[in-house]
């Protein structure tokens, strides 16, 4: 029989704190981790994506961080095969894999090694689909995504031109819903020995702390970065620059909002965007919730927690230096 090897997952909501915790679990238990941001990945954007700063590591290595360029398509086949990759050497140096970030369909598509191969593709129409979105807005695609698949469309927001798209061209090549499609590979057994944590706070805290990072951000240079991202050539409809942050103050730029306009979307978009991923996170399986609340926002408390459940599980901890 063959033994599952052992990974974790951190994740939770953006500015939920996850950082921190995912440091100190790494020393404790002999891991390295794998970034699960869409946005780290890309060299020269810093600030708006919340990156890890080197001295921050405290020696931990971490991977899939400032491994691409921003004018590089990054998506989750990309992030399959690179977390992959970053796994295997993990797993040869006698470590433990930590997988920490906020997007959950990464997420998913590893732990359940969910296989996209299969999926072709049909250029034409998905090139069709985009003129549309042009044209008449990506509101538009999502309402036609409605009549054929409800239950994907009330999953995708319809901001999320790439995904409704998607979901469209699957419907065109198989005559199946993805959402069904999603549901079958969302039912497959991890070939893993994982523990899924979910760190979470309280609305009110949650909201409170990103108001105050988007303020930080602002005052760190986030600004100026966008600008240098510009004069390189970047532009909104790049996949990096559909990051939070970026867009608007590209907007700022291009003289289309204001500044205060911008933050003020900035931070209203980062909380809408935080109850999504609560409410992705509602929907997996076996994940482990950890409240801040719980713990009186007690990190020490939160990380006691996290080692009783991997030893009552019985996952084997990596070598520690």
């Amino acid at each position: 029989m063959c033994t599952k090897k052992p990974l974790i997952i951190l994740t939770g909501p953006t500015a939920v704190g996850k950082t921190q915790i995912s440091i100190r679990l790494a020393k404790c238990i002999g891991g390295e981790i794998i970034s699960a941001d869409s946005m780290q990945v890309y060299r020269h954007m810093d600030i708006g994506s919340a990156k890890i700063k080197p001295e921050e590591m405290e020696g931990i290595p971490h991977h899939l961080i400032d491994v691409l360029e921003p004018d590089e398509e990054f998506n989750v086949v990309a992030f399959q095969n690179m977390a992959k990759h970053a796994m295997d050497v993990i797993y040869e140096k006698g470590k433990i894999p930590i997988i920490v970030g906020g997007t959950g369909f990464y997420i998913q598509a590893l732990l359940y090694d969910i296989d996209f191969s299969k999926e072709q593709g049909d250029r034409t129409y998905r090139k069709a689909l985009e003129r549309q979105a042009q044209e008449k807005g990506s509101a538009w695609l999502h309402s036609m995504l409605y009549k054929l698949d409800e239950k994907a469309a009330e999953e995708i927001h319809p901001n999320n031109t790439k995904r409704i798209i998607r979901a469209l061209e699957y419907y065109h090549l198989t005559g199946q819903k993805i959402s069904e499609h999603n549901a079958r590979e969302r039912a497959k057994c991890s070939p893993y020995l994982s523990a899924y944590f979910v760190l979470n706070d309280e609305r009110r805290q949650l909201y409170e702390r990103i108001d105050r990072r988007v303020d930080k951000m602002m005052e760190e240079g986030l600004l100026d970065e966008v600008r240098k991202l510009k004069a390189m050539g970047m532009y909104e409809k790049m996949v990096s620059m559909q990051g939070l942050g970026y867009k608007e103050l590209l907007a700022f730029l291009d003289g289309r909002l204001s500044l205060e306009e911008a933050v003020y979307i900035i931070k209203r978009d980062t909380r809408h965007f935080a109850k999504r991923q609560i409410t992705w996170f509602k929907r997996e399986r076996d994940v482990i919730w950890l409240n801040r609340q719980d713990f009186a926002g007690d990190e020490a408390a939160i990380l006691e927690k996290m080692l009783f459940i991997l030893k009552e599980k019985k996952i084997q901890l990596g070598k520690k230096e």
